[in-house]
């Protein structure tokens, strides 16, 4: 299986989650995740660079599961369906986040899902 692997495709598709999450943490909803989510900034910017490449090893994961499952817009959608977004429910039920963030969430997540899809999709 491993041996398949389009390695160049498993990065791009990396980086358009990557690209996903910064343009709707940032300049889309990034000032409203930041009051829903109750942070004040940030967070320590020394640890910054360990946080995006741990996300960004977190996507390669993502995208590879996705490949090997067949990465049409169908399937990233169950994908997110039937895991994250019921899996991001416990920001609600046990958190007590709001909905709000929860659908901001869970947003991101499908957008970010469809963009692996159609980068892996690409590169067949």
């Amino acid at each position: 299986m491993m041996q398949d692997v389009n390695w160049v495709a498993l990065i791009a598709a990396g980086v358009a989650s990557m690209a996903v999450g910064f343009i709707w943490y940032g300049a889309l909803f990034g000032k409203a995740w930041m009051k829903l989510s109750g942070h004040k900034d940030m967070g320590d910017k020394d640890k910054m660079p360990m946080t995006y490449g741990i996300m960004f090893v977190a996507s390669l994961v993502t995208a590879y599961v996705l490949s090997m499952l067949g990465a049409s817009f169908e399937t990233a959608f169950w994908v997110w369906l039937g895991f994250q977004a019921t899996l991001l429910l416990h920001k609600v039920l046990f958190e007590g986040k709001s909905w709000n963030l929860y659908f901001l969430d869970a947003g991101h997540q499908l957008v970010s899902l469809l963009a692996m899809s159609w980068v892996l999709n690409y590169f067949k």
